[in-house]
Order: C-alpha cells, then structure tokens, then sequence
C-alpha cells in the first residue's frame, strides 16, 4: 500500500507547520543523492521528500490535500463495509458460497377443483378509554389553538385601531378618533388606554358626562398603576360634578389622593368641593398643598388654585392675602375679566368706590358680564 505525504515524512496528520519543515530538511539531508553516491533508490526517496514538502508545506495544499485523504478514507470505509454484507451468491474470498436447500414437497400443489374459499368474519373495532382521550386531547388542542389565534388577532386589530384614534385625536378629529377608539374596544373590551380616550372625548368634547362615566369607570377596573388610577378617579369626580353628585365627587377625589397624594388637581376639586360647602379652612388646606405641587401641572391648574384660595380668603375675611392672590393669577392670564370683578368686590369690602369702579370697568371690558350690574350699582352713572 502506497504511503501517503504524512507517512512519507515521518510525522503526524496533526503536525505544525515547523515540524513539518524540521522532518523535510532532516529528510532531504539524508537521502540527498550527493551523500549516497548518486544512488538511483536514495534519489527516488529525495524526490518524494520534496514532493511531500511541496504539498504540506504551504497551507493551501496541505488543506486541499487533507480533504482529498478524508474522501479517500470515506471511500475505504464504505467498500469495507459492502464487502461485510455480501449476500450468499457472491463469491468471498475466491470460494462460491453453496446454493441454498430447496423447499421439500410431499405432493403437487392442489389444483382449482381442490382449492375453497373461506369467508373471514369482520372483526367489530373497540373504541377504548385511551382512544377516547386521544381524541379528547387532540378536540382540546384544535379549540386551544383557534382560541389563541383569534386572541392574538384581536388583540392586533384593537392596538392597530387605538394608534389610528390616536392619530385622529392628534388631528382633532373627534368623530374618527371616538369611531377608531369604539372599534378598538369591540375587539378587546378591556383595553383601558382606548376606554380613557373615549372617556375623554365623550366627558370634554361631547359633553356626555355620564358616558364618560361609565368609560372611566371601566378603565379603573384594568388599570394597576396607582398613578394612573389617580388621573382617572380625578376625570370621574369631574363627570360626577357634571352629573351634580356631590357626595361622589368626595368619594372619588378621596379615593385618588389616596393612590397619589402628591395630585394637584385632586387637591382643587376637594378644595373646590369644600369651599361651595363653607369649608374655609379646609379647603384653603386643599389649596396650599396643591400649589406646593403644581409645578408639574399645566399653568391654568395653579392658577385656579390660586383664584379659590383667594376665594377663601375673601369668605374669610382675609381681604389681603385674597388680593395677593388674585394678582397672582392676573400675572399669568392677565385678561381674566373674572379676577377682576374679584379685585373690584375687595375694594369694595374696603370702602373704596374709586378702585372698585375702576376693576368692574376692566372686568366689563375683558369681557366678563356680571362686572356691569356691579358696576351699575356702585359706579356713579355720568350726567348727559
């Protein structure tokens, strides 16, 4: 059996390239036909040192090489393996295997006049307890898989409609953002983001506060963030005092500073609540601690808290600190007609006709109606 280039060098298939090298030039050194007297076999053994060095030492070959000696063992292995399973015809080994015995007959085969036919009785097919779970299981499996297909496609169409209300809500659309929105919950009636949306529209733009209600209220029962509970118990008790509930109102506004103490807006709705109730002081509590906490909320919520609190403080004769805080909200809206009338009753309590009649008058010219019959009460008429 011819040697390979591996075997031709003495070393393994595994070698490094400096090994490889080491074996060749101690090889070519020994069989070099120079130090063998020109002999014709130390000649041959040099040329196939060179040629194996030819082929190993560059990567390129030896890999190409490599795989040319893995096809080659495949080859063997599996010739090895056909020669294992010969059957009994071959010859194995230069000898011819024997022919196998033939069958032994005692008579000839019966003829048509001797053969019947006999009828085999169907067997009746039993229906067992493994076989009725089997169809059990697979029944349970087939409903489980529809059911969770047309879950996830549900789930797909109410997210796809609620972004498109979304878009419409941006657009002030508000019959396509309440029909996107009403879509959405067809398919998923938990979805709590598009019941507050919907909320939103029925409570602010359609004016249904008992719709809206109703929205808010479902939008509770799937909502879990105590922040966000806070938002929808302060939109409810605003649809709550829409639909002249105030025992409600209380209720609710309770329930949201409960979730989240830190809610301005809560804060104005039970100060609110409080001072129409002839709770002073407690509604200017409700009041200072929802300005501690405003900065986060829109300029128009501290404002009102500011306009109520001064509404207290006027009620309880603190005719200062109310006209303080009426300037205060002057500083931000100052074309509000209605703080105006206000700063025209404080001068008024005062004793001051001159101002009052001068506040009323920009009252009654920002806009604010109710300023006329005051001023016509206090504000001399001038003569014709």
């Amino acid at each position: 059996m011819s040697q390979n280039h591996y075997q031709i060098l003495g070393i393994a298939p595994t070698a490094t390239a400096r090994e490889i090298k080491l074996a060749y030039k101690k090889l070519a050194v020994k069989y070099h036909p120079d130090k063998n007297g020109g002999s014709s076999l130390h000649e041959e053994l040099f040329k196939a040192v060179a040629a194996a060095y030819h082929v190993l030492g560059d990567p390129g070959r030896r890999a190409q090489y490599d795989f040319q000696l893995q096809v080659a063992a495949r080859r063997a292995e599996e010739v090895r393996r056909q020669q294992q399973f010969r059957n009994q015809g071959q010859r194995v080994y230069g000898v011819p295997m024997p022919p196998p015995t033939p069958a032994v007959r005692t008579r000839r085969p019966a003829g048509s006049h001797e053969r019947h036919y006999r009828t085999i009785p169907r067997q009746r097919v039993k229906f067992t307890r493994r076989d009725l779970r089997l169809i059990l299981l697979l029944i349970g499996g087939i409903l489980l898989f529809v059911l969770a297909v047309r879950i996830t496609m549900y789930r797909v169409t109410a997210a796809s409609n609620y972004r498109r209300g979304l878009a419409a809500y941006a657009r002030q659309e508000w019959s396509a953002a309440h029909s996107f929105f009403s879509e959405a919950l067809h398919f998923r009636p938990d979805y709590a983001d598009a019941l507050r949306r919907r909320g939103e529209l029925e409570e602010i733009i359609y004016h249904h506060p008992a719709l809206a209600a109703a929205d808010y209220r479902a939008a509770l029962a799937e909502t879990t963030s105590p922040a966000r509970r806070a938002q929808l118990l302060v939109r409810l008790s605003l649809c709550y005092r829409a639909l002249q509930r105030p025992d409600l109102v209380q209720t609710t506004i309770r329930q949201a500073l409960e979730q989240d103490s830190t809610l301005a807006r809560a804060r104005l709705l039970r100060g609110e609540a409080r001072l129409f109730a002839h709770q002073y002081a407690a509604a200017r509590r409700d009041f200072d601690a929802g300005l501690r906490t405003a900065a986060a909320e829109p300029a128009y919520v501290e404002a009102q808290l500011l306009l109520y609190r001064g509404l207290a403080h006027f009620k309880a004769h603190d005719l200062r600190a109310a006209r303080a805080d009426y300037w205060q909200v002057l500083a931000t809206y100052p074309r509000q007609g209605q703080v105006y009338f206000l700063l025209g009753r404080i001068a008024q309590q005062e004793g001051n006709a001159t101002e009052a009649c001068e506040f009323f008058r920009r009252a009654v010219v920002q806009g604010y109606q109710f300023a006329e019959a005051a001023r016509a009460d206090t504000c001399p008429q001038p003569s014709k």
